[in-house]
């Protein structure tokens, strides 16, 4: 027979028992400070950079929505594209011809952007569900090589300015705000930017992010699941495709011109070295990938003019050995040693 001691004590515990099971469920608010410093870091640049220094933080920032689109496609569904170059480039473009030929205001030309490439990547990778693996990043390689001389088609020169490009006009601070053009720029970016992550965190945390996953992981086993993969992946595609687009309608902005000769494929090869230096299927890696496809090439080159590919390719080299995760990988590693010193 138990003692009223012994029987008394999961009654005991249940509350105990309760309570951190509560705790556990409950999310942790660290990420979400660590996310507000960023933020608030990321605004006060504003003020402390100036004229170049800001045109490159814009820049990253550009990137880093574009690689975004590119880590959702490749680490979160598993569809490698060696092509996402071309969205970068339809973005950039529809920005210009909206902006120069229809007179639209530069911040309508953003969402416009997304929109174009999400029906673009949607229509190519409907068809290009049939491939799978190199077969696909075959496929897309073909559309990087093939954008810049479709951009350059004599037939389309009336909108794309052919190899002449387009010359776009830096916009000014809006209500009369005490800040110059790249200032204005780079906090437009940021802004944008913010919504986008916040827009890519939620889907990805959605039932939608987790059939993306799980297709992923093994097509076959989410198939049998019930999820529709050929729907998923073209889907996935297309909102790919509208992140590289923003990117590149941004680019577009800041830099004040398009040219087709601006959208080779060493910058769609450049992309997808980006999300493997931040960390291929993690969400703040794209931050670290556009900082690395921003600054390391120009450090390179200054430190040996000569061969500047030799000294980037020996620099990315080690970042594959020291930080096979990517920066992300290496933070996690980091995070959890210190936890368990703890």
């Amino acid at each position: 027979m138990n003692s009223p001691q012994a029987s008394s004590l999961p009654t005991a515990m249940a509350p105990l028992a309760t309570s951190a099971s509560a705790r556990a469920a409950k999310p942790s608010r660290s990420p979400l400070l660590w996310v507000g410093l960023l933020i608030v870091l990321a605004i006060g640049i504003t003020f402390v950079a100036r004229g170049y220094q800001l045109f490159q933080a814009t820049m990253v920032i550009s990137y880093a929505i574009a690689l975004l689109g590119l880590n959702i496609l490749t680490g979160y569904n598993g569809q490698i594209s060696l092509g996402h170059g071309a969205f970068y480039a339809i973005g950039a473009y529809t920005t210009g011809i909206l902006m120069e030929h229809a007179g639209v205001p530069y911040w309508l030309t953003v969402p416009a952007a997304a929109v174009v490439c999400l029906i673009v990547g949607y229509l190519f990778g409907r068809p290009a569900l049939k491939l799978e693996g190199l077969y696909l990043a075959l496929a897309t390689f073909a559309l990087g090589v093939a954008m810049p001389q479709l951009l350059k088609y004599k037939h389309l020169e009336a909108w794309t300015g052919g190899v002449q490009g387009i010359v776009l006009m830096k916009p000014a601070a809006p209500f009369g705000l005490p800040l110059n053009e790249d200032q204005w720029l780079y906090l437009f970016s940021l802004f944008v930017a913010v919504v986008m992550f916040f827009i890519a965190h939620n889907l990805l945390q959605s039932g939608s992010g987790r059939a993306m996953r799980a297709i992923r992981d093994h097509a076959m086993a989410s198939e049998a699941m019930g999820v529709d993969n050929s729907h998923y992946k073209a889907m996935t595609f297309g909102v790919s495709a509208a992140y590289t687009g923003v990117g590149g309608a941004l680019s577009a902005i800041a830099v004040q011109f398009v040219a087709p000769d601006s959208f080779t494929l060493f910058l769609s090869i450049s992309l997808l070295v980006g999300i493997v230096v931040g960390g291929v299927g993690t969400l703040y890696g794209a931050i670290f990938g556009a900082i690395f496809i921003m600054f390391v090439p120009s450090l390179a080159e200054k430190v040996s003019k000569a061969a500047p590919w030799a000294v980037y390719g020996v620099v990315l080299i080690a970042f594959m050995f020291a930080m096979p995760g990517g920066v992300v990988g290496l933070l996690r590693k980091l995070q959890a040693r210190f936890a368990r010193a703890r």
